[in-house]
């Protein structure tokens, strides 16, 4: 784990704007938007409204994709249009790509903006096996200081985090004793019928071998904070849960997971997709002297004898991390958060490895499975 990388944001390395970005020092950051399904099309509207950015090319094989992204960004109307990644890359004409394909295919198009010397924005998690985050991470190291590397991590971004996370840092919360992560939410009826053959044609997500399974490609966003808040990955995770209701694909119902991190902090994770409610999604991180909930739309602090604080978030949280993105790049700030996403996705992993055998699962085990 490279301690340089996880806290390049801190003081980095400070880089001329003409070095960060290909196109001269004033003008507008070039971007490609690889990926225009549901994610990618809500990125790159968000990318094309802010000032700094021009969406120069957009890349799908699905021409319904390539029209849907169009018309969330008109921004990006007279972007050029690409059905293959290498063709992208050959092209070239950008200096930072938007990387929102399909999880399983993160690790091989993450490479190839790698090794073209593009600033990349991924979307989370790092990839959908221990083979393909590997793949990644190594890609990762070989890329110069120079290129700004974020992943859809939005929580580290977010005012209202950091401001909890400092509750953590600066002692006003004790010693930490127990960390939990809630991502129990909806969308997947079990009495669904079944899509046609050419909707199944295009989905990723249902199939374990293509999304890691929600585990990995929901719940890593709970997980990262949970390794954020803890300083450091899991050692260990035993886990339980089921399969068997959902209508179509392999990916499992719902999970719970103990995570034992360094020193014997524990990290709990509940999630599924069936709940046919209000969702839960949230993180808390009790201590010694108080408590905090994160959340995307808020944070709150709760302290003995005391009336809890809630801060509500001014706005989408995926904004923040976008901004941050652009800044670096505009600035010529240094940041490389690789490795943070790859440990949030092994976690992912390695929970769900606990889960399929039954039993407490090492790091070290995970990592040697590929």
């Amino acid at each position: 784990m490279s301690i340089s990388r996880r806290n390049a944001i801190a003081g980095g390395l400070i880089v001329p704007a003409s070095t960060a970005f290909g196109s001269q020092a004033n003008s507008k950051v070039q971007v490609a938007a690889l990926g225009t399904g549901n994610r990618g099309s809500y990125d790159t509207r968000y990318l094309a409204e802010d000032p700094r950015v021009q969406v120069t090319a957009v890349c799908d094989t699905n021409p319904a994709s390539i029209d849907r992204v169009k018309t969330a960004a008109p921004a990006a109307a007279q972007a050029r249009v690409f059905k293959d990644a290498r063709e992208l890359f050959t092209a070239g004409g950008f200096d930072a790509v938007l990387i929102a394909t399909p999880v399983y295919m993160h690790p091989e198009h993450f490479e190839l903006a790698a090794r073209a010397g593009k600033h990349i924005y991924c979307e989370k998690p790092a990839g959908a096996s221990v083979s393909g985050v590997k793949r990644l991470r190594a890609a990762a190291g070989a890329m110069k200081a120079s290129q700004v590397v974020f992943f859809g991590f939005q929580q580290r971004f977010s005012p209202e985090y950091l401001a909890a996370e400092q509750l953590l840092r600066t002692g006003k919360l004790g010693e930490l004793l127990l960390m939990r992560a809630e991502w129990m939410v909806g969308g997947i009826r079990t009495n669904a019928p079944k899509p046609s053959e050419e909707q199944l044609a295009r989905m990723w997500y249902p199939w374990r071998e293509k999304s890691g399974d929600f585990i990995v490609e929901q719940d890593c966003h709970g997980v990262d904070v949970l390794n954020w808040f803890a300083q450091a990955h899991p050692v260990s995770a035993i886990g339980g849960g089921w399969k068997g209701r959902r209508p179509f694909g392999n990916n499992l119902d719902h999970v719970n997971v103990t995570y034992a991190y360094p020193g014997g902090l524990p990290g709990y994770l509940h999630g599924t997709q069936l709940i046919q409610t209000a969702g839960l999604v949230r993180e808390q991180f009790f201590g010694t002297l108080g408590s905090v909930e994160t959340h995307r739309r808020y944070y709150e602090a709760a302290y003995p004898g005391q009336k809890p604080v809630r801060v509500a978030s001014k706005r989408e949280i995926t904004i923040d991390a976008l901004e941050a993105f652009v800044t670096h790049i505009v600035e010529g700030k240094s940041y490389n958060m690789a490795d943070v996403a790859c440990d949030a996705t092994l976690t992912s992993l390695l929970g769900r490895l606990a889960v399929d055998l039954k039993r407490e699962v090492t790091w070290e085990e995970l990592l040697k499975t590929a």
